[in-house]
């Protein structure tokens, strides 16, 4: 566990010299929300019912830029053969490694998330489910975007295999959670919405550090 700690702080310090690793997706968030009242109808009514699958697109779409570099540089490096013949185990460094991913990049979305709310007008019933939503989206995000990581860390340029390879995955992320969003601002309960992304991230919890471990075992036997 002491190896684990190290690499979550080691990550967490190369994220704050290298601000725009995290910044990016950031501003992309920012500029893809702010952008869209004034590609389409600004009638606030109209954006309050799309506020949510807006924001939540965004975010789906932020967190894909950075899944790229997840591994990459401990592939580089020679980071992910030294942990390997350590004998320590690549799930937890699949786990701490997602973990330091939405860190940098869920946490901040989640925390953007009501000031873009108010740019779309979203209804005030509907600020809570929002965040309850990304605060367990996000990290399902994360969990599953390290497997998608993972099976491209040794490949060049796979920003576009990673992405066809998670998208499909993230697909009933954002609709439970977009759908969320949409029925609390009609007034409606969306506990059912909540409890199925719990479910799916105490799935993804168990889950899919065994499927990255197994990704990047395969990467490294080549």
């Amino acid at each position: 566990m002491s190896l684990v700690v190290a690499t979550i702080k080691r990550d967490l310090l190369l994220a704050g010299r290298n601000p725009g690793e995290w910044l990016n997706p950031l501003m992309f968030f920012l500029m893809v929300v702010a952008m869209f009242p004034l590609a389409v109808d600004p009638d606030p009514d109209f954006l309050a019912r799309i506020a949510g699958g807006v924001i939540w697109v965004g975010a789906l779409l932020a967190t894909l830029l950075s899944l790229d570099a997840l591994y990459k540089a401990d592939v580089e490096d020679g980071t992910l053969e030294q942990w390997l013949a350590s004998g320590e185990s690549l799930y937890l460094l699949a786990l701490a490694k997602a973990l330091v991913h939405w860190l940098c990049s869920g946490l901040p979305l989640t925390l953007m998330a009501p000031v873009l709310g108010l740019m779309m007008a979203l209804p005030d019933d509907a600020y809570l489910a929002m965040l309850l939503s990304l605060a367990v989206g996000t990290p399902i995000l994360s969990l599953l975007g390290a497997v998608g990581a993972a099976l491209t860390a040794g490949v060049r340029s796979g920003g576009l295999l990673l992405s066809l390879l998670i998208l499909p995955m993230y697909v009933p992320v954002l609709i439970f959670a977009a759908s969320a969003v949409y029925h609390a601002g009609l007034g409606m309960a969306y506990n059912g919405q909540i409890g199925f992304l719990g479910a799916m991230l105490a799935l993804s919890v168990c889950l899919t550090p065994f499927a990255s471990a197994a990704a990047l075992k395969l990467n490294l036997s080549r």
